[in-house]
């Protein structure tokens, strides 16, 4: 009994930890990265390209990396050890994830990219509906993520679910090969957002879609920290460049925290 109360006294302490790095529970404090790349140079054009595109400020909000994009500073990714709180049960009342699977119509047969797929919440909800014939690409940067959704999936017995390492610049998915993109709370956390998209939009059929879900910014009452949230304006503006030939289609407001921005590949 003992040994019970300790271990739901440390998930609980874990869980408080893991909201605290995007809810801004009082005395956490985020280390600073502001001095990373700054001054980075090279003489390659793509290189000239990325230093023109970002920019790099010694002083900047503790939750980000210095690091800023059309006006908007990069986050802190959340790390694998907070994979838990990505996996608590108060986060379908919190985010109506059951409901956020139903507005993206999923069919049979379609090829869906999970990007910053994590331990794969969504994943596991999603490869049934596009069965058969259709699959999940479970796509992070972190192998941790991925080792952890792989456990995950042999429990369940799902097979259509195709585990995949990106890397910061790219999915690293073949050209035209994807019916939907879904990125949940993951592209603030980009370092490199410009060639992420570009890549991402490469990936994606003709009319294919991405599903970018995002915490209002324009909502003071969801109890998120700034930089972890994502305006509709301030997201549409980054995503419809003309490299990377999308289209926004729709935002659909159904979520109680989160906007749904459909765009479409042109």
């Amino acid at each position: 009994m003992q040994n019970r109360k300790r271990t739901q006294r440390t998930r609980l302490l874990f869980l408080l930890l893991c909201s605290a790095f995007c809810f801004g529970f009082a005395g956490v404090q985020q280390p600073s990265f502001a001095e990373s790349k700054t001054g980075e140079k090279t003489e390659s054009k793509s290189g000239q390209a990325e230093n023109s595109r970002y920019e790099f400020r010694a002083e900047h909000d503790r939750n980000g990396i210095g690091k800023f994009y059309m006006g908007r500073e990069i986050a802190h990714v959340m790390g694998h050890p907070a994979a838990i709180w990505l996996e608590r049960p108060e986060r379908e009342k919190e985010e109506k994830l059951s409901l956020l699977i139903k507005l993206l119509d999923l069919k049979p047969g379609m090829i869906v990219a999970d990007i910053g797929a994590g331990s794969g919440v969504l994943t596991l909800q999603m490869a049934p509906l596009v069965a058969p014939g259709g699959k999940v690409i479970a796509v992070d940067i972190q192998k941790e993520m991925l080792v952890r959704l792989q456990n995950r999936l042999s429990r369940t017995g799902i097979k259509n679910v195709e585990l995949h390492l990106g890397e910061a610049n790219s999915p690293k998915l073949k050209p035209n090969s994807v019916d939907l993109v879904l990125m949940v709370d993951v592209y603030h956390e980009f370092e490199f957002p410009y060639e992420m998209i570009l890549n991402i939009s490469r990936a994606l059929k003709p009319g294919g879609r991405i599903a970018l879900v995002e915490y209002r910014m324009e909502d003071p009452r969801v109890p998120i920290k700034l930089l972890h949230k994502m305006s509709e304006k301030q997201s549409i503006k980054e995503m419809t460049q003309p490299a990377f030939s999308l289209k926004h289609v729709e935002t659909i407001e159904k979520l109680p925290r989160q906007h749904l921005m459909i765009f479409m590949r042109k």
